[in-house]
């Protein structure tokens, strides 16, 4: 973490976030010098993940300290998930409008938490005076030819989710109504789970992956622009959580859960013959895993009722420049 002279503060800040990181054998320099040294196991690949989280985009303005801390590894690590490589370093660079101790030690609190449970442990980074602003960038291992891609998926794979889709997104709208809001939605948007442990497992069976951070149908035609495939979806066959299906009537949650996004679950594909396997990576791994559709021949996503009607959204999913 590097320390520009811009006064005390930023030194203290800096002093307060180094007291509390947790070493690995493999980081063999970290916080304090003008770069941080790893070092990298031997028939390993490093993967590399960056995300940065902006008030008022990424997190609505009230969201707790630690629910960003927590946020905003969450989302790399999701990343890494979907790419079947596991989590090992992390740098964080911090914009803040002043230093502000009692903030910064809350951050850290969801921030380390998360950390810890995966054995991520923060090598270096930066902070700055400015809009309140996180950039995170993660470090994951993985074997040569191990990674799970976008551009894998075949005509004839099966189109499968792990947990349960629009549940951040439903939160994020009843926010934005200013009435109430749902415990269980409200921490789905703020505190995410990344699936490490089944990304790591589908390794084994999944042609392709990708994480759900945008929303179902724009991601999944990430996957499709990237294998040269077409993909149909069954909204029937979303999984949706008691707290969603409650909340909203069902071509409301049918919005949420295909186009809503901030899910940070794992949208796959895998041969037919693999159902067994995936049943027991699900049962394994404690995270249900859905499937949901299916890759053909062609280009784009299409998403069909119940009734085997086409079903159109007015987007696929969010876009950060669009009009």
């Amino acid at each position: 973490m590097s320390e520009h002279p811009r006064g005390t503060d930023e030194f203290d800040l800096i002093e307060r976030i180094r007291a509390r990181v947790v070493a690995r054998d493999d980081v063999m320099l970290g916080i304090g010098d003008d770069a941080a040294i790893v070092q990298v196991p031997a028939g390993q690949q490093l993967v590399i993940a960056t995300d940065t989280l902006n008030a008022g985009v990424h997190f609505p303005a009230d969201t707790a300290p630690a629910d960003i801390g927590w946020k905003a590894l969450a989302v790399n690590l999701s990343d890494l998930a979907a790419m079947a490589a596991q989590p090992a370093w992390c740098t964080l660079s911090l914009s803040l409008p002043h230093a502000d101790a009692a903030w910064l030690d809350a951050f850290l609190d969801g921030f380390l938490d998360l950390a810890a449970q995966h054995r991520v442990t923060l090598v270096g980074g930066d902070t700055t005076r400015g809009p309140p602003s996180i950039c995170v960038t993660v470090h994951g291992l993985v074997a040569p030819g191990r990674a799970l891609r976008r551009d894998g998926a075949r005509v004839g794979d099966e189109v499968w989710v792990s947990g349960t889709l629009g549940d951040a997104a439903g939160g994020l709208a009843q926010w934005r109504a200013g009435g109430a809001i749902d415990a269980s939605l409200r921490a789905r948007l703020d505190r995410p789970t990344p699936r490490i442990c089944t990304g790591l497992a589908l390794a084994e069976v999944a042609h392709a992956g990708i994480d759900v951070s945008d929303g179902l149908l724009a991601d999944l035609g990430h996957i499709c622009r990237a294998s040269d495939v077409g993909a149909q979806v069954e909204l029937a066959r979303l999984p949706v959580s008691a707290a969603l299906r409650a909340a909203y009537a069902e071509s409301e949650r049918h919005a949420l859960q295909a186009t809503g996004g901030d899910d940070y679950e794992l949208c796959f594909t895998t041969p037919p013959q693999a159902r067994a396997t995936i049943g027991r990576i699900a049962a394994e791994t404690g995270t249900a895993l859905t499937r949901i559709g299916r890759i053909v021949a062609g280009s784009g996503v299409q998403a069909f009722t119940a009734a085997g009607t086409a079903w159109i959204p007015d987007r696929a999913g969010y876009a950060h420049f669009a009009g």
